[in-house]
């Protein structure tokens, strides 16, 4: 029996290099994606995500996060009185100090990983099952993410693996790299970047002012290859 991929799937690089690097891995008849609603502005990721799981013709599942979110001011969410800062994640973090930007969602990976570990277990009850996250060094920079950090991965993977019967694992391949890695193994995997939106806001084209659109510009360029995203913002 082959063994099975989970992967968090949010619709943006990360987690898209995640997907193609499983599928890869396991074969897409081996491997599922699963994204998050959890009261965003928009839900441009969340069709992207249907649209990758559509491309690579794998199985799609969709949680709601939603009813716990709803007491948080993160500005990435509906109900928030907060705008979304058209500013870098270095340039925060160098204008308020080291620790959470205004884009953190409160403790999101952490519920993340625990939804889909159980619905891993439970989809695959009989077998085992690797859960994929695009955590990458870049966001867990500064503390910016703190759930994106070497130390919270490791825990999580610690707990979910016992609560589990050790039948889950979490594998983070990027924890240790930055974003411009990402995008140079996606590259050579050929990810349909073309089918990703990073992009905050939910307007129709991405606005290349955001913390997540310039890490994402810097990426690419650090590769010297064109975003496809650039189409978009043109």
């Amino acid at each position: 029996m082959s063994k099975k991929a989970l992967v968090l799937s949010s619709g943006g690089v990360d987690s898209t290099t995640c997907l193609s690097l499983a599928i890869n891995k396991f074969g897409s008849e081996n491997v599922t994606s699963v994204s998050f609603f959890y009261g965003q502005k928009h839900d441009k990721e969340l069709k992207c995500a249907r649209e990758l799981a559509n491309y690579y013709h794998i199985k799609h599942y969709e949680l709601d996060l939603s009813s716990i979110m709803q007491y948080s001011n993160c500005s990435l969410l509906t109900n928030s009185t907060q705008e979304i800062k058209h500013q870098s994640y270095a340039e925060q973090i160098a204008e308020n100090g080291e620790g959470r930007v205004s884009t953190y969602v409160p403790f999101r990976n952490g519920l993340m990983l625990s939804a889909a570990a159980a619905l891993a277990d439970s989809i695959y009850e009989n077998e085992e099952c690797d859960i994929y996250i695009g955590a990458h060094a870049d966001d867990a920079a500064g503390n910016a993410y703190a759930d994106c950090s070497t130390e919270f991965v490791d825990a999580m993977a610690k707990a979910i693996n016992i609560g589990t019967y050790e039948k889950i694992k979490i594998v983070a391949p990027f924890v240790d790299s930055n974003k411009a890695g990402v995008v140079k193994k996606g590259l050579e995997l050929k990810t349909p970047y073309e089918l990703t939106w990073s992009c905050y806001e939910g307007k129709d084209t991405p606005c290349g002012k955001c913390g997540t659109c310039i890490d994402r510009a810097a990426a690419f360029a650090a590769n010297n290859v064109e975003d496809p995203a650039i189409k978009l913002i043109k």
